[in-house]
């Protein structure tokens, strides 16, 4: 994922608008748009002011951008976290699958349930492992 699809899918999640960034951080609808349209690249003050909006950490903010690294729950899309946590359904799907899972969108919209994100994660490894 790139860094302007992190900002748009962050904003999306919420139910937030371009406006409704710009009044939690204090930076342009304009600027904000250029993040998301990837014209820009952000400064480490934008990243933690963007953070602080989505109450998250600076890390869990970039851990699903391609080159940042290794993933924190907070930063799993909604659902996915939830479904890792569970001690039954959870304790199966090994780290290769989070990071397979994590990437999924569907009609470029991503699972919100842990229900809709087990649904899936069954349906690729009968898949997958034939």
């Amino acid at each position: 994922m790139k860094l302007a699809e992190r900002f748009r899918e962050l904003r999306k999640e919420r139910g937030w608008r371009l406006k409704d960034v710009a009044e939690a951080t204090g930076l342009s609808i304009p600027y904000l748009s250029d993040l998301e349209r990837d014209r820009t690249n952000p400064s480490l003050e934008t990243l933690r002011t963007l953070a602080e909006a989505y109450g998250m950490s600076v890390h869990d903010l970039m851990a699903p951008v391609d080159f940042y690294g290794e993933r924190t729950p907070a930063a799993l899309p909604r659902g996915l976290a939830e479904l890792l946590e569970d001690p039954v359904l959870g304790a199966e799907i090994t780290p290769d699958w989070v990071e397979t899972l994590s990437r999924i969108e569907l009609r470029g919209k991503r699972p919100e349930n842990k229900r809709d994100w087990y649904e899936i994660y069954l349906h690729l490894r009968r898949v997958l492992e034939g």
